[in-house]
């Protein structure tokens, strides 16, 4: 009722609310068709809970409560997402994910560069940007975008254009200024829905603040992504569950 009442305020509350079937249970096997090629597999009917996160495999074992919520949300998040997939989480919000993706590491840099962006828009400077009052929130948002983006932030900064955006033409966000400020963020959680192959994905996932990760295990060098971690004082928690979603 809570969730209704908050969209209720939003657009008029112009929402189409459908009432489900409370003692509808899906079918235990899933079936998919390509091509006159019928797949099936069973359906994902794993609760996730705490239970999950009491593998850990690095030095570090403290696992506060805020971040065993943030590696559960990581995971729920992962469950109904598309194989590949990796999720960032911080504060009790998904902020990054790359699905679907061919490699693991291009999992974890997109969903890396998602999170960076989404920390970025609380930087002193993008909070400080004086809307011109015309634009919507969703224009806002993609102005916000464009200010961000070293390639395209000409489209929203350029001498012919910031009086569309902005009362008060902002300065520029310097990559020095978005590199000082990524590096102090901290205690971001990381989920992944498979194992990860090397450390390199635990390199990239610590330039955008992770310190809490949860993935499956079984790798052949599960040492060396162990290892990476304990490098930095990271905490993994080895679910030994597969969430692949195809």
């Amino acid at each position: 009722m809570e969730a209704l009442e908050i969209l209720k305020g939003k657009r008029k509350g112009n929402y189409n609310i459908i009432q489900i079937d409370q003692s509808y249970v899906p079918a235990a096997l899933e079936r998919k068709m390509c091509y006159g090629v019928t797949f099936e597999q069973g359906r994902n009917a794993l609760e996730l809970n705490d239970g999950l996160l009491k593998n850990i495999v690095t030095q570090n074992k403290e696992l506060p409560a805020a971040a065993k919520r943030d590696l559960l949300i990581a995971l729920i998040t992962l469950k109904y997402t598309q194989s590949n997939s990796v999720c960032y989480v911080s504060g009790g919000q998904t902020i990054g994910v790359g699905a679907g993706q061919q490699s693991r590491i291009h999992c974890t840099r997109l969903a890396g560069n998602k999170a960076d962006l989404w920390q970025l828009r609380h930087h002193p400077k993008v909070l400080a940007l004086q809307f011109n009052s015309a634009l919507s929130r969703s224009e806002r948002d993609n102005t916000i975008d464009l200010y961000l983006s070293s390639e395209e932030s000409g489209d929203v900064l350029g001498d012919a254009v910031w009086q569309n955006f902005f009362t008060v033409r902002p300065e520029p966000l310097t990559q020095e200024e978005k590199k000082d400020f990524l590096s102090t963020v901290r205690d971001v959680s990381l989920g992944s829905d498979a194992f990860f192959p090397f450390g390199d994905n635990i390199e990239r996932a610590r330039r955008s603040g992770v310190k809490y990760v949860a993935q499956p295990g079984g790798s052949i060098r599960d040492d060396n992504v162990i290892a990476t971690c304990d490098k930095y004082g990271m905490v993994m928690a080895f679910t030994g569950v597969r969430l692949f979603h195809h």
